[in-house]
C-alpha cells in the first residue's frame, strides 16, 4: 500500500499542475529517448510532443474506462543504438528479439490516471548463469490516459506482498496455457518463477529500470468484432544506482495487444480437433475388432501394441483434463476432449486388450473363476503400474521429452516383431493401420509444427519430419507384411524352417478321402496347392483349412495345434 500511495501522490501532483503547466508537463511525459534526441530541436509533425493536439482530438472519448489497456502485448525489442553495450545481469544473444508484456490497469480515484502493474518478458536473452533463453521483469507505474502515456519502473516484490496482477494472470487463458505448456514441454514453473524473481530483485538493487511508452488505439477489422486493439511504443532504460553507467543499453519496445478471444477460439478449435480424432479412432478400433473377432484373429494381434496405445490415450486424457482445470474458462472444451480420450482407452482399447489376452490363453479358459480373476488382476496391475511409472519417468526426464515421445510413437514395432516371430497372416486391417498412423501423429504435429499453436511452443520442423517419417516407415512395413507376407523383408537364409502344408501324398489304398470341413471328396491327383496336409497327416482342401485356421489354429479332426501356414 505504501508503494501504491506513493504512485498516486506523484499522479496527483502532476494533475494539479496540468492546467497551469501543460507544455512543461507534456515535455516531461515524452519518452526519455525523445527528450534527449529532440533537445533544442523543433517538434516534427506527428511527434509525441504534440500531446495537447492529441488531447483535443479525443474530446468525445474522455471516460477513464474507455481506455482499458489491460491485456497481453506481444511484439519485439531492439537496441536503440548500433551495439548492445554491456550488461551486469543479462547477456543479449542478438540485437533484437521477441517480447511479451502483461499489463493490468486499475482506475484510480483521480480522473484520467490508472495504476498499472505487469511483467515484461524478453526472449533471446540469458542471465549470467546461462540457464535459460528468456528474462522476466516485474513492473508497476501509472498510465495517464488523456495523453496516452505509460510510465513504469521495475518492482521485485521484495516486501513479500503478492502483486495485484497475479489475480489477472490466474484468469487469463493466454498466460495460464503458457504455464501449462512450460510445465509439460519445457521447464517447471516453480523453478522458472524462482529464477525470474531473483533476477528482478538483483537488478532492482543496482539498476533504475524505467519504461516510457505511448499506448494508442489502432483500427480493428470486422473479424475481430468489438475487441479494442492497442499498440505500445516506448523505450526502456536502466541507469545505474551508483552512477557507474547504464546496466544495459536502451531498448526500444514495439508491441501490439493480443485478441484474447481469438486465442480462446484457437484453443477451442484444438479441442474440437482432438474430439474429432478420438471419434475417428473409435471407428477404426471397431473396424479392427470386427476384422479380428475370432479367437485365432485376436491372438495374432500384439497385446503390447494395443497396451501402448491405451497408455498414450490415458496420458492425453489426463493432460487435457489438467489443462481444463487450470484454465477455468476453457474447462468445457478441454473436458470434452478428455472425455472422448477416456472413452477410447477405457472402453474400446481396454476391451480389445482383454479380448487379445483371452485369445492368447485358450487352454486356460476353462479354469476356475479364482484363477481367471487372479490373472486379470495381474494384467490390470501391470497396465496401471506402467501408466503411473511412465508419469514419474517423464517427470524426472522432462528435459528429454521429445526422445520419450519418439519411444512412445514406436507402438507399431511390437506388432511387426510379433508378425515375424509367429509368421501371422493379416492381423491388422489396412484401414486401421493407415487411420491410426494419421490420427496419432496429428496432435504432436500441431504442438511442435504449427507456428501459431495456442501453447506458443516454438516449431521444430526437423523433429516433426523425423516423427512423421518414423511413423510412415512403421506403417509401410506393416502394409508390406499384410500383402506380401510377414517375413517378406527377411532373407531366406536366416529364416527358421517352416512346415510345408502343400506336400505330396501317396494314395496307396485308392480310396476317396473326404474333407471333414466341407464334407466333399479331395482329389489327390490334382496339384498340391489344391489341398493341405496337417502335421497329424489329416488332409483338407486348401481354402477350407485356411478359413478354419483364421478361426482356430487346431486340427478339425484331432484338435492338435497347427503351425502357421
Amino acid at each position: 500500500m505504501r508503494r501504491y500511495a506513493a504512485v498516486l501522490r506523484v499522479a496527483v501532483v502532476g494533475l494539479l499542475v496540468l492546467g497551469l503547466a501543460l507544455p512543461p508537463l507534456a515535455a516531461a511525459l515524452r519518452p526519455l529517448r525523445e527528450r534527449v534526441a529532440s533537445a533544442g530541436a523543433a517538434a516534427s509533425s506527428g511527434s509525441w510532443a504534440d500531446e495537447h493536439a492529441f488531447y483535443k482530438r479525443d474530446d468525445n472519448d474522455m471516460s477513464p474506462y474507455s481506455w482499458n489497456i489491460t491485456g497481453t502485448y506481444k511484439g519485439s525489442w531492439s537496441f536503440a543504438g548500433a551495439t548492445n553495450g554491456s550488461s551486469r545481469f543479462l547477456e543479449f544473444m542478438t540485437s533484437k528479439g521477441d517480447s511479451v508484456l502483461e499489463l493490468l490497469s486499475t482506475p484510480t480515484k483521480i480522473s484520467g490516471v490508472h495504476y498499472v502493474q505487469g511483467t515484461i518478458t524478453f526472449h533471446d536473452v540469458i542471465d549470467k548463469s546461462h540457464d535459460r533463453g528468456a528474462a522476466q521483469i516485474r513492473l508497476e507505474g501509472v498510465y495517464i490516459w488523456p495523453f496516452r502515456q505509460l510510465r513504469m519502473v521495475a518492482n521485485s516484490g521484495a516486501d513479500g506482498e503478492p502483486l495485484q496482477e497475479e489475480d489477472y494472470f490466474l484468469s487469463n487463458p493466454y498466460h495460464l496455457l503458457r504455464i501449462f505448456s512450460s510445465q509439460v514441454f519445457q521447464d517447471s514453473s516453480e523453478e522458472k518463477n524462482r529464477r525470474k524473481n531473483s533476477l528482478t530483485h538483483d537488478m532492482e538493487k543496482h539498476c533504475n529500470i524505467e519504461i516510457a511508452a505511448k499506448v494508442v488505439r489502432v483500427s480493428t477489422n470486422q473479424n475481430e468484432g468489438e475487441h479494442e486493439k492497442y499498440r505500445l511504443e516506448g523505450l526502456m532504460e536502466s541507469p545505474s544506482v551508483d552512477d557507474d553507467g547504464e546496466c544495459f543499453s536502451s531498448i526500444l519496445l514495439n508491441s501490439t495487444s493480443l485478441n484474447v478471444e481469438a486465442y480462446y477460439n484457437k484453443a477451442v478449435n484444438y479441442t474440437l480437433m482432438v474430439t474429432f480424432i478420438s471419434f475417428l479412432q473409435v471407428l477404426l478400433l471397431i473396424r479392427q475388432m470386427e476384422h479380428s473377432n475370432t479367437q485365432s484373429g485376436a491372438a495374432k494381434v500384439s497385446i503390447i501394441m494395443i497396451g501402448q496405445q491405451a497408455i498414450m490415450d490415458a496420458y492425453l486424457c489426463l493432460l487435457h483434463l489438467t489443462a481444463g482445470i487450470l484454465v477455468e474458462s476453457l474447462f468445457n472444451a478441454f473436458a470434452t476432449a478428455a472425455f472422448f480420450k477416456f472413452v477410447v482407452f477405457s472402453i474400446f482399447e481396454m476391451r480389445y486388450l482383454l479380448a487379445i489376452w483371452k485369445a492368447s490363453r485358450p487352454l486356460n479358459s476353462g479354469e476356475g473363476w479364482e484363477i481367471m480373476r487372479r490373472e486379470l488382476s495381474v494384467l490390470y496391475s501391470r497396465f496401471y503400474g506402467i501408466l503411473l511409472g511412465g508419469i514419474l519417468l517423464m517427470y524426472e526426464l522432462h528435459n528429454f521429452l521429445r526422445p520419450l515421445l519418439f519411444l512412445m510413437y514406436s507402438f507399431w514395432i511390437p506388432q511387426i516383431v510379433t508378425n515375424v516371430i509367429r509368421d501371422t497372416r493379416k492381423p491388422l486391417h489396412p484401414q486401421y493401420i493407415l487411420g491410426m498412423t494419421a490420427t496419432r501423429v496429428a496432435i504432436p504435429l500441431y504442438i511442435f509444427g504449427c507456428p501459431s499453436n495456442f501453447m506458443r511452443i516454438e516449431p521444430d520442423k526437423k523433429w516433426c519430419i523425423a516423427v512423421t517419417a518414423f511413423m510412415g516407415i512403421q506403417a509401410a512395413v506393416l502394409l508390406l507384411q499384410h500383402y506380401l507376407g510377414s517375413r517378406c523383408f527377411i532373407p531366406r537364409q536366416i529364416l527358421p524352417e517352416k512346415y510345408c502344408y502343400h506336400r505330396k501324398v501317396e494314395d496307396s489304398t485308392n480310396q476317396p478321402i473326404d474333407c471333414v470341413i466341407c464334407m466333399t471328396t479331395i482329389d489327390l491327383s490334382q496339384r498340391t496347392s489344391e489341398y493341405m496336409v496337417a502335421p497329424c497327416e489329416h488332409i483338407f482342401h486348401s481354402g477350407c483349412l485356411q478359413r478354419w485356421m483364421d478361426i482356430k489354429m487346431e486340427c478339425p479332426t484331432c484338435r492338435r495345434s497347427l503351425p502357421p501356414a
